[in-house]
């Protein structure tokens, strides 16, 4: 259950349980389901919010004139006015209190009844306690003639229903990210027909391969790629780029985005819960629902701090009625106790922070899994790049292909073929060299992260990567070839060998460009204190030229997949929490191990699914941005705890001292809630 956005997943067995028993059971429980169909984006929370004015608004506007009526009994005590306007005033009290008691009090009233049924008492067992026994000793009092507190009910309900009111209000703030993206897919589409023109059709019925016309001024309504027209995309919501970004044929666009002044053809290649937009809003939801280890501290004291509250406002009660004090002025004390120590800031320390910070996240570029992913950064202390596509564009360009034992166009051929199906950068750059309808069918492929690949062509078995693939295969690498890759190394390119399995054939080589920014990450990193470090599989003299230009000095070339794991272990003993950044297959088992790891938007799946975080745009200086707000949430939850336990520290002995009267309990216990709450929301704005 995400309490944060109101939503619930639920697994069950639909061949022993229908969905009307599920329904069933969650009303049971005293809740209302709605399917997330029916409540788009923030709807359920803005429901709440309307419910929540509509109460507090009933309950202030009754709460005044209880007011007006108890001040001239509290005058009357002191000028003897007549016994019967007394009385007419305590039955209007009566009156005006009972439907701010039974109506605007409800929601508390049912949720102590849910918490008793299953024996787990909250907050809203002690707002339950503190304004019905205030209520029903002065209904008591009214018919045996005693004096009457229906204004402490009524006011307590009144204030925590202002701050319940406020604290809906902050959390649809903090969601509105969410609800802006639900928003932006479009449910139509253009969608061009056989012979010329468009129709409009549901952007569901649509399928890849489709194609769909976008005017000046439309949102994107799939993920796809331009076939014609040219323009620019505002991609600010998904990426935090407020730039916009050029697009012309053959570049990518993602569904939500704004098109600018040109008119675009685009070619569908996802659609509904497969595009980005909708995988973003799936990854925020699952990120708030997932709690930070430091909130599990704060439910624990919870948990048994109401019923310990519950004993103390009873001891209160008693030792004051032994000791002489007045029933009245005992309750008062005990109700005080009740009501200050309700531990709504406690509650809301961590998850508020955690929603805030998901949410925000977005906003500057990057997807986080959950409030635990965003503690466990907070704490990184190293962070170790892969190379190629993280810290190079991940674009490269063959710069050399040699054949040893066969010509350099019938070597390219070879290796085209074979890198077709790869996925790494290096594979698309071989693969991108020879045209598409003269490579030759590959059968068998299979993929050795970190080393290079294989395959069978016209019968005959290829291997194409590192020297170390060709000798784990029983290929010499000798004589020419041996000079041909140490040259190309010494020159600091990527070079891989194709072999037939008996000899080597050719040696090609690629050159990748280190990320403009990466250097500036770097720095940044630095500056904040965080070692910087580089795991890659690639040649000692290629990971030396990358580090040197992006600034960085501890360097692990020639590693494998597994070796990243291990180094990613090394690094944890030396420095403490590590994150890792990544993009393929081969930095998967990093990206797993790393204490965070932080897959690029472009990455492979598995890359994606290892990782606790995604950058939504290939730009290195959202890390440190990341790891900024990592910190400024951690700090935030830790200011917000320190404040709600020191708060019922100091207000706990003074209502037990009966210093406090319970509308003054209640006026300070929101203030100590809507003071956690204003402390989140400062991270919308960066605050630290």
């Amino acid at each position: 259950v995400n309490f944060a956005t109101g939503r619930a997943r639920i697994c069950w067995n639909p061949s022993e349980t229908g969905i009307g028993d599920v329904v069933q059971a969650i009303r049971a429980l005293g809740y209302t389901p709605y399917p997330p169909e029916s409540l788009p984006g923030g709807d359920a929370l803005r429901r709440e919010t309307s419910d929540l004015l509509l109460r507090f608004g009933t309950a202030a506007f009754l709460s005044m004139q209880v007011m007006l009526f108890t001040a001239g009994l509290y005058a009357g005590t002191f000028q003897g006015i007549d016994a019967r306007y007394a009385h007419l005033f305590r039955w209007l009290c009566f009156l005006l209190a009972t439907p701010v008691v039974f109506y605007s009090g409800a929601p508390f009233f049912r949720g102590a009844l849910r918490g008793a049924l299953h024996g787990a008492f909250g907050m809203d067992a002690l707002v339950f306690l503190g304004a019905f026994s205030a209520y029903g000793y002065s209904t008591a009092s009214l018919f045996l003639g005693g004096d009457v507190y229906f204004d402490t009910a009524t006011m307590i309900l009144t204030l925590i229903l202002l701050g319940r009111y406020i604290e809906a209000g902050a959390r649809a703030r903090a969601t509105d990210g969410i609800s802006r993206l639900v928003r932006l897919a479009p449910v139509m589409a253009r969608k061009a027909v056989p012979g010329g023109g468009t129709a409009d059709v549901p952007v569901a019925s649509l399928s890849p391969g489709d194609l769909v016309e976008v005017v000046p001024g439309e949102r994107m309504p799939v993920d796809g790629n331009v076939v014609e027209g040219g323009s620019e995309a505002d991609e600010a919501l998904l990426s935090g780029e407020s730039a916009p970004v050029p697009k012309a044929a053959g570049d990518p666009v993602v569904a939500g985005s704004l098109n600018g002044t040109g008119r675009l053809l685009v070619r569908v290649a996802r659609t509904g819960a497969d595009t980005v937009l909708s995988r973003i809003v799936q990854a925020v939801e699952e990120a708030q629902a997932r709690k930070a280890p430091i909130q599990r501290l704060a439910d624990r004291v919870v948990g048994g701090f109401v019923p310990s509250i519950v004993l103390v406002a009873a001891g209160t009660i008693l030792f004051r009625l032994h000791g002489g004090t007045p029933p009245h002025a005992a309750l008062m004390a005990g109700i005080s106790v009740l009501v200050i120590a309700c531990p709504c800031a406690l509650g809301l320390a961590t998850p508020l922070a955690v929603l805030v910070g998901t949410t925000s996240a977005p906003a500057r570029g990057i997807l986080v899994r959950g409030g635990d992913v965003l503690e466990q950064a907070a704490r990184v202390r190293c962070v170790l790049f892969d190379k190629t596509g993280t810290l190079t564009l991940g674009r490269p360009r063959l710069t050399d292909v040699e054949g040893i034992g066969i010509g350099r166009e019938d070597a390219l051929r070879l290796a085209a073929s074979l890198e077709s199906s790869s996925e790494h950068a290096i594979g698309r750059a071989i693969a991108e060299a020879f045209s598409a309808g003269r490579r030759r069918p590959v059968h068998g492929f299979r993929a050795h992260p970190g080393e290079g690949i294989e395959g069978e062509i016209d019968g005959v078995r290829y291997l194409l990567g590192r020297p170390e693939l060709l000798e784990r295969f029983g290929v010499a690498v000798d004589g020419e070839a041996s000079r041909a890759y140490a040259a190309l190394s010494a020159a600091r390119r990527t070079a891989v060998l194709l072999s037939d399995g008996s000899r080597p054939l050719a040696i090609l080589a690629t050159e990748d460009a280190l990320r403009p920014e990466a250097a500036e990450a770097v720095s940044l990193l630095r500056a904040s204190g965080t070692t910087v470090a580089m795991v890659t599989g690639d040649d000692p003299g290629v990971a030396a030229r990358v580090a040197g230009e992006a600034g960085i000095g501890d360097i692990r070339a020639r590693v494998t997949p597994e070796g990243k794991r291990e180094e990613v272990r090394r690094a944890r003993e030396r420095f403490g929490p590590v994150l890792v950044v990544g993009d393929g297959v081969n930095d998967a088992p990093a990206l797993a191990e790393a204490d965070v790891g932080v897959a690029m938007g472009r990455g492979t799946g598995l890359a994606i699914h290892s990782a606790g975080a995604t950058l939504m745009t290939e730009d290195l200086l959202r890390i440190p941005a990341f790891l900024a707000l990592s910190r400024a949430t951690m700090r935030v939850i830790r200011q917000n705890l320190f404040w709600a336990f020191s708060y019922n520290l100091v207000a706990i002995p003074l209502a037990v001292g009966g210093k406090l009267h319970p509308i003054a309990a209640a006026a300070f216990m929101v203030g100590s809630s809507l003071l956690v709450v204003g402390n989140s929301l400062r991270l919308r704005k960066g605050g630290r």
